[in-house]
Order: structure tokens, then C-alpha cells, then sequence
């Protein structure tokens, strides 16, 4: 039950990379914790789009649009690996949705923020990571 929110100046990103971010950045952040790739998966990835009006980001050297990506997963959902996998390619994604060179990788953050098992609800119950791997391993058998 990931969630991802990338937040950015209106217009700093490519008209391409506007249609296709949110459901880029999703199948990154599924495939780096290692959901299968089901409609079911798929759907639980929620991801969105903030985009700030002109001069509501800036820093103190120069108004350069930067990018937030915030990650929200299950507590242990991310192993050390996949975190540092998840911030890489999130960066790429994010940098490729603007025309960006890999050279600018410091104006996109990633702030990985991984939810405490128990306080995460869906659906009127709350949601534990060991369930969520449970269906997982059905999910891949079914396959």
C-alpha cells in the first residue's frame, strides 16, 4: 500500500513528463519494493502531483525549480538495498519528467517516510505489513 507525491513548480516539467510521471513514479516505487505486478498491486500504488503556482518555491541562490518526492511505505517494507535503488531511480524518473540532465540530481529529494506497522488503515481496518506480504506471495502464485 505505497504512496508516492511529487511536488513541483507548474510548468517545470516536460508535457510528456507531465502525462507520465505519476504512473512512472507508481511502478518504481512497486517494483522497488517488490509487489508483483498486478491490477490489484497497481491500484493500492497511489501517486500524486503537486504543483506549486509560480514563486512558491525558490532557494536562497537562485529560483531554479527543485523537486519533493515524498514516499510513504509499511515499516520494513524497504530493505537498505531497495531504499537506495528507490531513491536512484526515482531521481532518474523524476529528472527525465523535466528534461533535466543527470547533472541536476540535487534539485530532486526523496524523502522516504516508512509508516509504523499498525497505524496504516484501508478499507475501515488497519493494514499490517505482514498481511500485505501474505497477499503478495498469493498474488505471485497466481500468476
Amino acid at each position: 500500500m505505497p504512496m508516492i507525491r511529487l511536488t513541483a513548480p507548474a510548468g517545470a516539467l516536460t508535457d510528456q513528463g507531465l502525462e507520465s510521471v505519476q504512473r512512472d513514479l507508481a511502478a518504481v516505487l512497486l517494483r522497488w519494493e517488490g509487489a508483483p505486478d498486478t491490477a490489484f498491486f497497481r491500484a493500492q500504488a497511489w501517486s500524486y502531483l503537486v504543483e506549486l503556482p509560480p514563486g512558491a518555491q525558490i532557494t536562497a541562490e537562485d529560483d531554479r525549480p527543485r523537486f519533493l518526492v515524498e514516499v510513504t511505505v509499511p515499516q520494513g517494507a524497504l530493505s537498505e538495498r531497495r531504499r537506495a535503488g528507490l531513491v536512484e531511480e526515482v531521481t532518474k524518473t523524476v529528472l527525465s519528467a523535466a528534461g533535466l540532465a543527470a547533472e541536476e540530481a540535487l534539485r530532486v529529494w526523496v524523502l522516504v517516510h516508512e509508516q509504523p506497522d499498525g497505524t496504516w488503515g484501508a478499507g475501515g481496518s488497519v493494514i499490517r505489513h505482514a498481511d500485505l506480504v501474505a497477499l503478495a506471495k498469493g498474488q505471485r502464485t497466481d500468476a
